[in-house]
C-alpha cells in the first residue's frame, strides 16, 4: 500500500520522528512562553550523573542507615530551599512555606498524589489517603460525619487503653521503651474504635488471628513503603511473595469484619421492635449507615488504621523522648496537669495552655510527614524558588512531581528564632507560623483525624504525668531517625519512670 503511494517504510518513520521532534520542540516553546508570562526564573539544578541514579543511590543508602532527613538538610545547605534534583526521576524539592501553601490550598487543584495512589492502592485500594479527584471527595464526605466532636469528646473511649497503658509500665526504675508501649496502645484503641473490637496487645489477651493480622500488616506497610521509592519500577515489588501474600491477608481480615458489621445491621433492622443494647461508638457501624459497599468500607477502614496507629504513637514517642531530657519541662507541665481532675473532660485538655504549647512544639521538631510529594496534573506555577536569589516564581510542568520537605520549613530560623533546632515550648506564647508549621498538612487535604489523634495524645500524655512524678531518659545517643510510613525513632523512646508515693 505505501509503495502504491510511492511512500518507503524509512520514509514514513522519518516523518513519524521528525513529527515527534516538532511536536516537543512546540511544547518547549509553549512552556517556555508560559514560563514567561509568569516571571519565572530559572531553579537551581543538583549536579548528578547516568539519569540520577547517583543521587538515587546516596538516598537510598542514607534511607537504609537513618540519615535520610540530615541528607536532605545538607543538600538544601548547599542548593538552597528549592532546587531541582533526580531521584531516578526529576524532582523539584521545596522547604517554602508559600510553595506549601500553593501546593496544599491556593493552586490544590493544580496537583494530584501522583504514582502515590497506584504505590498505595494494593493495600489501601481507593480509600481517602490513596485517591484524588472525585473518588477523593467521596470519600472525604463519606468520613468526615465519623470524626465529629461528640466522638473525639468521649474521653471513654481512651481511658481503658490508657490505664493498660500505665499498668505495663515499670514502677522499678528499670528502663522501657515507650514507643513500643505506644505502638501497641494505639493499635488496641484503633482496632475498638475502628472495628468494636480491639486487639488487646497490652492486655495481653490477644489473639491468633489478630497476631497474624498485625504481622502481615507490618510486611504491606513495609512492602508499600518500597513501592513508594521504587517509583516507575515498583511492579517489581509483584515479584516479592511474602508481600503479595501479606497484602490479601490483610484485606481480608478487614474484609471479614465488614460483613460481620453488614449482618449484624441486617439483624437489627429485622428487628427493629426490640430495642438494641447500648453500647458505645464504633467508627464501622456508623460508616455502614452511609454505605454497604464491602470494598468500600475495606478500602476506607485501612486507610484510617494506618494513619490513626502509627501517627499517633510515634507522636507520643517523640513527646517523652523530649521531656526525659528536659527535667525543666517534665516539671512545667505537670504543674499544669495537677492542677486538673484525674479524669480530665475534653474543655479540661483544651484549656491546658502549656500541654499545647509542648504538643506543638514536638510536632514542630518531629513533624510526622517529614517529606510528602504531590505532581502537577497540568503546568503551573510556584511562587517562589526561582532566579539567581532564589525569590521568583519557577514553573513546574505537567507530570513535574513536586517534594515539599516539612522538616526543614519547621526549623527555619526566620520563623522560629536562631534557636529553632531546639525544644522551647515556650515559644509558642505568641507564634503564628502560618504556613512554616505543617504537622497535618494543609488546605483541603488536612488531615480528618487531627483532632482525633491530638485529643488522644493530650489524654495519653495527661494520665502518665498524673501517675508518675519524674522521667529520665535512658538513652545518650542522639535522635536517630526511621522513615517509614511515618517518622519514628530508631532507637525507641527509653526510660524509666518514677510513680508517685501514696
Amino acid at each position: 500500500m505505501l509503495d502504491s503511494l510511492g511512500i518507503g517504510y524509512s520514509t514514513l518513520l522519518w516523518v513519524v520522528i521528525a513529527s515527534l521532534g516538532l511536536l516537543k520542540l512546540w511544547r518547549t516553546l509553549s512552556d517556555w512562553g508560559f514560563a514567561q508570562r509568569n516571571g519565572c526564573g530559572e531553579v537551581t539544578k543538583m549536579p548528578s550523573y547516568i539519569f540520577g541514579l547517583d543521587i538515587l543511590w546516596d538516598f537510598i543508602k542514607a534511607t537504609n542507615n537513618n540519615y535520610a532527613i540530615d541528607l536532605v538538610e545538607d543538600w538544601q545547605r548547599k542548593f538552597g530551599r528549592t532546587f531541582q534534583l533526580r531521584l531516578g526521576r526529576k524532582l523539584i524539592l521545596t522547604s517554602e512555606p508559600k510553595n506549601f501553601q500553593a501546593i496544599l490550598a491556593t493552586q490544590f487543584e493544580d496537583f494530584d498524589l501522583g504514582s502515590r495512589n497506584d504505590a498505595a492502592h494494593p493495600m489501601l485500594g481507593d480509600g481517602i489517603f490513596a485517591s484524588d479527584g472525585k473518588i477523593w471527595e467521596q470519600s472525604r464526605a463519606l468520613l468526615r460525619p465519623n470524626f465529629v466532636r461528640n466522638q473525639i469528646a468521649d474521653i471513654a473511649v481512651y481511658e481503658h487503653h490508657v490505664s493498660q497503658l500505665v499498668k505495663c509500665m515499670p514502677v522499678d526504675g528499670s528502663t522501657v521503651d515507650l514507643q513500643d508501649l505506644f505502638y501497641k496502645m494505639t493499635i488496641d484503641s484503633a482496632t475498638e474504635f475502628l472495628f468494636g473490637r480491639s486487639f488487646n496487645t497490652l492486655g495481653g489477651r490477644e489473639s491468633e488471628a489478630s497476631k497474624s493480622f498485625a504481622k502481615n500488616w507490618h510486611i504491606a506497610s513495609n512492602g508499600m513503603i518500597i513501592r513508594m521509592r521504587l517509583g516507575p519500577l515498583r511492579w517489581l515489588s509483584n515479584l516479592n511473595r511474602s508481600y503479595t501474600k501479606a497484602i490479601a491477608a490483610v484485606r481480608s481480615f478487614v474484609r471479614d469484619v465488614v460483613q460481620e458489621a453488614l449482618e449484624h445491621k441486617e439483624l437489627q433492622e429485622s428487628n427493629q421492635d426490640e430495642k438494641p443494647p447500648s453500647q458505645s461508638y464504633v467508627f464501622l457501624h456508623e460508616l455502614a449507615t452511609r454505605t454497604q459497599d464491602e470494598k468500600v468500607l475495606t478500602d476506607q477502614l485501612l486507610n484510617i488504621l494506618l494513619a490513626g496507629r502509627d501517627t499517633t504513637a510515634a507522636f507520643l514517642s517523640f513527646t517523652f523522648f523530649l521531656l526525659s531530657r528536659r527535667e525543666d519541662v517534665w516539671s512545667k507541665l505537670r504543674a499544669e496537669v495537677l492542677n486538673f481532675d484525674k479524669r480530665p473532660s475534653f474543655e479540661d485538655l483544651k484549656s491546658m495552655k502549656y500541654l499545647t504549647w509542648v504538643m506543638n512544639e514536638t510536632l514542630r521538631l518531629y513533624p510526622l510527614i517529614p517529606l510528602n510529594v504531590r505532581m502537577a496534573n497540568k503546568r503551573t506555577v510556584l511562587p517562589t524558588g526561582g532566579g539567581s536569589c532564589g525569590t521568583l516564581p519557577i514553573f513546574i510542568s505537567k507530570g513535574q512531581e513536586v517534594m515539599y520537605c516539612a522538616y526543614s520549613a519547621h526549623r527555619l530560623p526566620e520563623v522560629y528564632g536562631q534557636d529553632a533546632s531546639e525544644f522551647r515550648p515556650e515559644r509558642w506564647e505568641n507564634l503564628k507560623p502560618g504556613w512554616a508549621y505543617i504537622p497535618f498538612n494543609g488546605g483541603p487535604r488536612i488531615c480528618i483525624g487531627q483532632q482525633f489523634a491530638l485529643t488522644e495524645a493530650s489524654y495519653t500524655i495527661v494520665r502518665i504525668l498524673q501517675e508518675f512524678e519524674s522521667i529520665e531518659s535512658r538513652d545518650s545517643e542522639p535522635f536517630k531517625e526511621l522513615i517509614g510510613l511515618t517518622l519514628s525513632m530508631k532507637n525507641g523512646a527509653k526510660v524509666a519512670l518514677t510513680p508517685v508515693q501514696t
